[in-house]
């Protein structure tokens, strides 16, 4: 079942957001975007990334991309993901 992190809660269903909503992994290097969901088929890895601050309305900013690994900015710290993360946080 498809886990949602929403509201600082995880929640089981799913996220009915609009076709325009992207994702991490499509993010420009160096701009600022909000976070609107975190949606994975794993709740540890939704727990994982709630860890690092990534829940919805925080800041992320993709700080540079090579290959499939996203270093990124949340809450003034950086963090190095994989894509499967990265497609995980939708913005």
């Amino acid at each position: 079942m498809e886990h949602v992190l929403k509201n600082n809660s995880i929640l089981n269903g799913s996220l009915g957001h609009s076709g325009n909503a992207t994702n991490l992994s499509q993010a420009e290097v160096d701009q600022e975007y909000t976070i609107k969901a975190v949606v994975a088929g794993d709740e540890e890895l939704v727990s994982f990334l709630f860890t690092l601050g990534c829940y919805e309305g925080e800041t992320v900013t993709v700080i540079s991309k090579v290959s499939e690994t996203y270093v990124i900015s949340v809450k003034d710290a950086r963090y190095s993901i994989d894509q499967e993360l990265a497609e995980a946080i939708l913005i």
